[in-house]
């Protein structure tokens, strides 16, 4: 039947020549013939003809040489080029602008978050709360560039502007709420932070993510510093935490119980800070009469606690 019929032909052929084992030259020719308009071979038929042909070959690759003394190996994440001028609170917020205009997409708009992000580390927080006042308008798109870069600057006085914004209730929850995570990546904590943070801890309807960022930021910053116990903001945090704790954790209600449950999960993030609260923790942990869950959270506190404070003599042994 005429559907079984083959409808293309194709042929084709090359004939190569090699010269000391390189391929020299080679000719080909490939034709096409549409079998249901032909007749004795003839009929929608293409023929094409290429030809490769070698002409020279190089002896040896030319190439700059490169002084290995301007050769360094670096990670590639956020790695910028150092500026030498000043960078100016106006230059900025000329910067938040451009984004405001920029489309949301575009590689332009991508470069000119970075370089908000780099400018910002440049700034005093003088410098930033100006900035704020100018620049703290939303996009055409409800976007805020400023409030999204903030995060990504990690500078002691970045940190002081988004407390002071949190502090204000200017800005929606869940930009609050990525504050606040923020401050678990800071990869060098300050005094400063955590100078400019504790106030939010004893702030009413604190959240879950304050406590836990907050305490994170304390942790990172005890293992970078050492006598961290001696640091008088650090106590403050931690006096502000046991203070929750009353003497041996106990609650009266539902609310209180996740209450202290969020408590005893940010005493164990602050880690080597929490040396101190050992003792309370152990009370919390062998009351018989507290909840099972405020028991276990009160062992699991002791996650980051150094081995050096004797956990085991703190823990009575049968419970």
């Amino acid at each position: 039947s005429q559907s079984e019929q083959q409808i293309l032909s194709s042929k084709l052929e090359c004939v190569q020549s090699i010269k000391d084992g390189v391929l020299a030259e080679a000719r080909c020719t490939e034709s096409n013939l549409v079998t249901p308009f032909s007749q004795k071979g003839s009929g929608a038929k293409t023929q094409t003809q290429s030809s490769l042909k070698l002409f020279q070959v190089e002896t040896e690759t030319l190439y700059k040489k490169v002084d290995s003394e301007d050769l360094y190996v670096t990670s590639m994440l956020y790695e910028r080029e150092q500026t030498e001028r000043e960078v100016t609170g106006g230059e900025v917020t000329e910067l938040v602008w451009k984004l405001c205009l920029a489309h949301s997409a575009s590689f332009e708009t991508a470069d000119l978050f970075m370089t908000l992000v780099f400018e910002l580390r440049h700034l005093s927080i003088e410098a930033l709360k100006v900035l704020w006042q100018r620049s703290s308008f939303k996009c055409r798109n409800n976007w805020q560039p400023l409030i999204d870069a903030l995060p990504s600057c990690a500078t002691e006085a970045c940190v002081v502007l988004m407390k002071e914004i949190i502090a204000s209730g200017e800005v929606e929850e869940d930009k609050v709420e990525y504050f606040f995570w923020s401050f678990s990546f800071i990869p060098k904590p300050t005094l400063g932070m955590i100078e400019s943070l504790t106030p939010l801890l004893k702030s009413p309807g604190a959240s879950q993510s304050c406590f836990l960022g907050v305490t994170a930021l304390l942790h990172r910053f005890c293992s970078a510093y050492n006598s961290c116990d001696d640091v008088p903001a650090v106590q403050s945090v931690m006096r502000t935490l046991r203070k929750f704790l009353g003497g041996n954790c106990t609650v009266q209600d539902s609310e209180g119980l996740s209450q202290m449950q969020l408590v005893l999960k940010a005493i164990g993030n602050a880690g080597l800070a929490a040396a101190s609260l050992a003792p309370v923790l152990s009370l919390c942990a062998s009351l018989k009469s507290n909840p099972i869950e405020i028991r276990l959270a009160a062992i699991q506190a002791f996650r980051r606690i150094p081995c050096s404070v004797r956990v085991s003599d703190l823990l009575p042994a049968g419970d």
